[in-house]
């Protein structure tokens, strides 16, 4: 009885802290997608593709909603998504740019950056660039060995990418740069077998590199077109897949080599929103083109257009105490009436607060 009433305590304060952190108008998370064109066609994808680089307006809006909040904030973080991000190297350049002079003129705030990329584009001297632009933690996928990634992972001309991939996080282990590199290995029916060699090739190559960690993941059906036809681990044997590959990763640095997963989603949080490059304001990276994903505009003059009953549902489980909600909000989000799908916003911010 003791030890429920200790996890009930310490989930109840868990849930206090991170509400806390997250209703905090000194902090600010941008996710922030330059384009969302692509040079990979991964079998499992999600996303159409169907808008290019962030235009002119978005960028000045971007920047100019930083200058808006900078001098109130303590925290700024950067997420840099897409599409895949490097190929709006010069939008990226831009608006990081921007925001690393802000920060610097500004000693007690807190900056940090960071990109989910696939890593084709990211050669040592590109890496060293986004770094002096204080973009240093990254998120790079491998689905196995070359034979297995080079399968799932292709090149939009069909071609695979694994080799330069690999060749480029072998460089950026042999460089000095001050970063962070997150593998996320995705795991599927068919590489399974061949992960465990997989990962001790991991171990081997990168993890005596305290910059390197990693994270497994199981393949998901997110919406893509080719979900029916794909193999997926099921939810009940995930755990014990992902606990076994675990010890493989981890025997040699105490299991800190493994990336845990958040419990609070960034979409549940007040202060964190998606920027899409034609500038919509959403809350989920996976669920683009979900029209209650759709949450408001940035203007050039940075102030954000928000439709606040488009905006509730996604930070319903604060008010329910729902932690499946809190973890997923797009997964079980409840429906909108068309109604409010076609009025304007109804409210112009420069920032957010959910009353």
């Amino acid at each position: 009885m003791n030890a429920k009433v200790t996890t009930e305590e310490n989930r109840s304060q868990l849930f206090a802290g991170q509400l806390a952190s997250s209703l905090r108008d000194d902090r600010l998370h941008l996710i922030l997608l330059p384009t969302e064109k692509c040079n990979f066609r991964c079998t499992y994808c999600y996303e159409d593709f169907s808008i290019g680089r962030m235009d002119s307006g978005v960028v000045e809006g971007i920047k100019r909603l930083i200058d808006r909040r900078i001098d109130g904030l303590h925290s700024l973080s950067i997420s840099w998504f897409g599409g895949e991000p490097l190929l709006a190297l010069p939008v990226i350049e831009e608006i990081s740019t921007h925001i690393s002079k802000s920060a610097a003129a500004k000693s007690d705030l807190q900056y940090s950056a960071d990109m989910t990329t696939n890593a084709y584009l990211l050669d040592q001297s590109t890496a060293d660039r986004l770094t002096q632009l204080g973009i240093r933690e990254y998120q790079v996928s491998l689905d196995g060995p070359q034979s297995m990634h080079d399968q799932t992972r292709l090149q939009a001309n069909g071609a695979g990418s694994f080799r330069r991939i690999w060749d480029n996080l072998l460089a950026i282990r042999d460089s000095d740069l001050s970063v962070s590199m997150l593998l996320r290995v995705h795991i599927t029916p068919a590489n399974l077998n061949s992960m465990p060699d997989f990962l001790r090739d991991i171990r081997r190559t990168f993890l005596g590199d305290s910059r390197f960690s990693v994270l497994l993941k199981p393949v998901e059906r997110l919406g893509g077109p080719r979900d029916e036809e794909m193999d997926v681990i099921s939810h009940d044997s995930s755990p014990a897949i992902l606990a076994n590959l675990g010890r493989i990763i981890s025997v040699e640095r105490g299991g800190d080599s493994v990336h845990p997963m958040p419990e609070v989603c960034y979409a549940s949080r007040p202060n964190s929103l998606m920027i899409r490059a034609n500038g919509v304001v959403g809350k989920c990276t996976v669920t683009l083109t979900d029209p209650r994903n759709a949450v408001g505009t940035i203007r050039p003059d940075g102030t954000l257009e928000i439709n606040n009953p488009l905006l509730r549902p996604w930070m319903r489980g604060w008010e329910s105490g729902d932690w499946s909600a809190l973890s997923c909000p797009a997964n079980g989000l409840p429906g909108v009436p068309k109604t409010l799908l076609n009025i304007g916003p109804t409210r112009l911010a420069s920032d957010l607060q959910v009353k």
